[in-house]
């Protein structure tokens, strides 16, 4: 018999094949990543050094979405490898997911110059590949970290301290997405630690609704 997790998952997916309108709605893994390598949609193409495109469980029960590639993420093809990545690890590791079966990906799959922020244009134009990904692995609980890929993921302008704390479904999918803060800020400010661990616990609980 299905698992009361795979009928929650199905009845998304399929939701969300009404809506979707992306032109790689229909890749796989495979296609969907060369896609991505190829990709000159906008001037990132020329900056980047190589696409980052995602990495983890490709049957993730949580699915971690980050902003954009940082200098290492751009050196390296993986998100979240540097001093962030590793702070991610740990957090992950504490709610008991290490980051081995979760799948991470950015809402932008190439480094903007100088780490600034994702334009509206950019974000844009690597919208559909975010939700193809989504798509595929089919998570019960999206955790987003920072605001910028939280605004991004969920088409809103709210600060991160009105979207921390509430279950938040994302728009196509219709996956249960919760927020926390990005492992880069709380490196600038540790004291916000303990909220980002009241988020994962929360997170869990929510990812809980699902997994039995």
């Amino acid at each position: 018999l299905p698992s009361p997790l795979e009928g929650r998952r199905e009845e998304r997916l399929g939701a969300g094949r009404g809506v979707r309108g992306s032109s790689c709605s229909h890749l796989s893994w495979d296609e969907l990543r060369a896609t991505v390598q190829s990709c000159t949609r906008c001037d990132l193409a020329k900056t980047r050094t190589q696409t980052v495109f995602g990495t983890g469980n490709q049957q993730a029960v949580w699915m971690v979405i980050g902003e954009a590639p940082g200098a290492e993420e751009d050196k390296q093809g993986l998100p979240f490898v540097g001093k962030a990545g590793q702070l991610l690890n740990n957090m992950l590791a504490a709610i008991g997911m290490p980051r081995e079966t979760v799948y991470i990906a950015n809402v932008l799959k190439c480094r903007p110059p100088n780490n600034r922020d994702p334009k509206p244009d950019e974000a844009a134009n690597c919208r559909g590949y975010l939700e193809r990904q989504i798509e595929l692995v089919n998570p019960a609980l999206i955790l987003v970290v920072g605001r910028i890929a939280a605004q991004n993921m969920l088409q809103t302008d709210a600060p991160l301290a009105r979207l921390r704390g509430r279950e938040h479904l994302a728009p196509v999918s219709r996956t249960p997405v919760v927020v926390t803060y990005h492992p880069a800020y709380l490196l600038r400010q540790p004291a916000d630690k303990r909220k980002a661990w009241q988020d994962l616990l929360f997170a869990r609980e929510v990812a809980a609704r699902y997994v039995r």
